[in-house]
């Protein structure tokens, strides 16, 4: 073991599984490095990279859980310790490591929607919250600004960084209207009893143990998995015809959906990708009506992207009540008129949160399609009636078009970038439309599911701007504006323990507030530990839904 110098840190790079997104992302990551070292350096301290670069791969991330577990047993595990993100990266790859380092930790990642960077350092610090590993977490665009100093210089001197946290009030130490209480209690004592059944596609994905919740902890609050397999899926695929994959096509086009074909199958999105995503939809209501799933989530990676194509404009119609209609051998309309809901990477926190929200919204009258979003990034902007920190909520799947400016005739399928899909497949692309949400993330913390909600607004930018960020980050994915109320950058990136947040959209701003008041009381009688988060109106009008 290599013993550690005083006043020096250590650095590791978390990085992808897939071989092609780590050298394109390589160069970013080398520029987020020299700046993060200048930074350590200006305050008096040497950096030293635990693990080098691979001449042969043409990059120098970590890449695999044994590469992580074999570096870090050469790590003094005393020595002070961060870990440089400017990439998505999974997180099993130093998770291990992780668990058994006693000197501090701190993620930091680069503020930038290049490549998802700060989604991966999300996900990595939900990940270690789970796991009761204790870490800070810094964020920056240049290295240079005062946050990013001031704590960078505490965490050196203390290992530890003070965060605001005055946005986060708790639901138990705060009273919500009777009426608001007994509706949530009521529902979710009946979701409960009834039980429900998550079908899960092979569970794990991309290394996010922050997305799995123990079964010991799902089984209180009523939610049970049915344990599926992707092969099943990829086999359900084969027994669909050619004749059924054309129907659902055709009411796409139907409906105006844009299908951004080319010919170009390694590059560009073909008829016949599309065509297999088509069977892929159908196989999977099949598979859920076979098991009588109220909610699926489909991993595709890793799996089902060495076999087919991708899963998201599976995953978005399923969120969408509105859908092609899928029928039995025996005929009959599997969920008909309703949504399917699906979590995204099987995301388990998500779908019981998706699916809580989908039925909850219904009882109440209201429209519940819901999705996921990666928190990817966000600037501040102003004009006209907009003044704020506007954040980029972006997802490769699970976007329903009833979040889309004109529906389906807003939405269109581009091909998934070819360094993250070999074979191909496209999105469920669009702008969400303006107005007001509920937003929320369940997570397991202290060994408990816990949940963060709060109330925002999807704001409408103009075409130039959209298009701005959308080049910034990329462009094949759904993209959401969102103005999160009472809750600031620096204190969400501090707080969020998850890559992911849920957003479902409410009738009016009050109606928005007394949801979120009922789904708080929800969450709690199913035994989740509730945090309001940011302006949530706690008192509330009557009959404002």
């Amino acid at each position: 073991m290599r013993q550690g110098k005083q006043g020096e840190i250590l650095l590791v790079s978390s990085g992808d599984l897939r071989l092609s997104a780590n050298q394109n992302c390589w160069p970013a990551q080398i520029e987020m490095e020299e700046q993060l070292t200048t930074a350590i350096e200006n305050l008096g301290w040497k950096v030293e990279r635990a693990h080098a670069y691979h001449s042969d791969k043409k990059h120098g991330f970590i890449d695999s859980q044994r590469m992580g577990m074999d570096i870090f047993r050469n790590i003094d595990p005393n020595q002070p310790l961060i870990v440089a993100e400017s990439v998505w990266q999974y997180s099993h790859h130093v998770l291990a490591g992780l668990t058994t380092h006693k000197g501090p930790i701190l993620t930091v990642a680069n503020w930038s929607g290049q490549w998802p960077g700060l989604v991966g350092m999300l996900n990595l610090n939900g990940c270690l919250t789970k796991a009761q590993i204790p870490y800070s977490t810094l964020w920056s665009e240049n290295f240079t600004d005062q946050f990013f100093i001031d704590g960078l210089q505490e965490w050196l001197s203390t290992g530890k960084v003070s965060y605001d946290q005055s946005h986060v009030k708790s639901f138990a130490l705060n009273k919500i209207p009777l009426r608001d209480d007994k509706t949530g209690r009521t529902f979710a004592r009946a979701l409960k009893e009834r039980k429900v059944i998550m079908g899960v596609f092979d569970e794990g994905c991309m290394g996010m143990y922050n997305a799995i919740i123990p079964d010991e902890l799902l089984h209180k609050t009523g939610f049970f998995k049915e344990r599926l397999s992707q092969s099943a899926l990829y086999a359900a695929m084969l027994d669909v015809t050619q004749e059924e994959a054309e129907s659902v096509l055709q009411w796409l086009l139907n409906k105006g959906m844009t299908f951004n074909w080319g010919t170009h199958e390694a590059t560009e999105l073909t008829r016949n990708q599309t065509l297999e995503q088509c069977k892929m939809y159908i196989a999977a209501l099949r598979i859920a009506d076979d098991f009588s799933c109220d909610t699926i989530g489909i991993q595709y990676q890793q799996g089902l992207k060495d076999l087919t194509v991708a899963s998201d404009l599976v995953e978005g119609l399923l969120n969408n009540e509105d859908r092609p209609p899928v029928f039995s051998k025996s005929g009959k309309e599997l969920y008909a008129k309703k949504a399917l809901p699906h979590f995204n990477e099987v995301d388990e926190c998500a779908g019981l949160d998706g699916l809580l929200t989908y039925l909850l919204w219904k009882e109440l009258g209201m429209t519940g399609e819901n999705t996921l979003h990666d928190i990817r990034w966000g600037e501040h902007y102003q004009d006209g009636n907009i003044n704020g920190f506007i954040w980029l909520f972006l997802i490769s799947g699970a976007a329903p078009p009833a979040h889309f400016i004109n529906g389906y005739a807003g939405a269109s399928s581009d091909r998934q970038p070819a360094m993250y899909f070999r074979l191909g497949g496209g999105t469920l692309k669009g702008i969400s439309k303006p107005g007001f949400i509920v937003w929320s993330r369940v997570y397991v913390m202290d060994g408990k599911l816990q949940c963060d909600l709060g109330v925002g607004e999807v704001v409408a930018l103009p075409v130039e701007e959209t298009d701005r960020r959308w080049n910034e980050t990329t462009p094949e994915w759904p993209i959401m504006h969102a103005l999160l109320k009472g809750v600031n950058r620096d204190q969400m990136m501090a707080r969020h323990k998850a890559n992911h947040i849920q957003v479902v959209y409410a009738k009016h701003e009050t109606g928005a507030h007394e949801a979120c008041r009922i789904k708080a009381a929800a969450l709690d009688e199913l035994g989740i530990k509730v945090h309001f988060c940011g302006d949530v109106d706690l008192i509330g009008k009557r009959n404002s839904i």
